[in-house]
């Protein structure tokens, strides 16, 4: 039982295919070609060429490669800026989707839509609409919102202690920390998110935490689990990562 996970991707399709690269150098090292690959989500924003990592993940998909795309709360943001037709601009906590904190304007500017600083948001919206295909927005909007593989649940920022899987909402599986990152009990699965960046691949017990800054200017480290174990992927080939600790080997 193999299954590889790749954290946040913010738009860095460079780090994303070198994260395939290495999965690719594993399979070679260890066979099974046809072992899921799950990418946790957040697609887009802040990095350089959001358009890219989404045709680079729709082309991989459309080519059979064995690839779970789940939803980030970028991608929702993003699919939400995009059909938005309200009179004002929607607000995501408290903030308008092209703040720098959020970093949609970069997003925006992989299609080619630019406008200074003083750029009404409502004329770059528009002029959005028409240069983002509706294919890539039927891509992020169709996103499953979590993926279970056994004893592991694949999510893009976690769930909320205690309720059943089939009563968590939205709005926590895209946006949730610290509920989930500060209860150390069982959650009846292995939960691997991303969400929150770590400097390195954390796994405390319970939880992994696979956003390791590639937005920030870290690395995108894939991860691969097998009968139980966990190790990140590197240069040098794997490096395990043992539970309740949170530096590799």
């Amino acid at each position: 039982m193999r299954i590889y996970a790749i954290g946040d991707i913010h738009g860095h399709v460079e780090k994303l295919d070198a994260a395939h690269q290495a999965i690719l150098q594993d399979r070679e090292r260890n066979g099974d070609w046809t072992a899921p690959v799950v990418h946790l989500g957040d697609l887009v924003d802040r990095g350089p060429d959001s358009k890219s990592v989404i045709e680079y993940l729709m082309a991989g998909i459309a080519e059979g490669a064995p690839w779970i795309v789940l939803k980030g709360n970028h991608d929702r943001m993003f699919v939400d800026f995009i059909e938005c037709d309200d009179e004002e601009p929607r607000l995501f906590r408290g903030m308008s989707y092209l703040h720098d904190t959020l970093g949609g304007r970069t997003t925006l500017e992989s299609y080619g839509v630019t406008g200074g600083l003083l750029s009404r948001e409502r004329t770059l919206q528009s002029k959005a609409v028409e240069a983002v295909p509706q294919s890539h927005i039927d891509f992020l909007d169709a996103r499953p919102l979590f993926f279970r593989f056994g004893e592991i649940l694949f999510v893009h920022a976690g769930i909320r202690p205690g309720v059943p899987l089939e009563d968590q909402v939205e709005e926590d599986l895209l946006w949730i920390r610290g509920p989930f990152l500060d209860d150390p009990g069982d959650h009846g699965a292995l939960i691997v998110h991303g969400h929150t960046p770590v400097d390195e691949i954390e796994h405390w017990g319970n939880r992994v935490a696979l956003d390791t800054g590639a937005a920030f200017g870290g690395p995108l480290v894939p991860a691969v689990f097998e009968d139980g174990e966990l190790f990140a992927l590197t240069e040098y080939g794997r490096s395990p990562i043992r539970a309740g600790s949170a530096r590799p080997g």
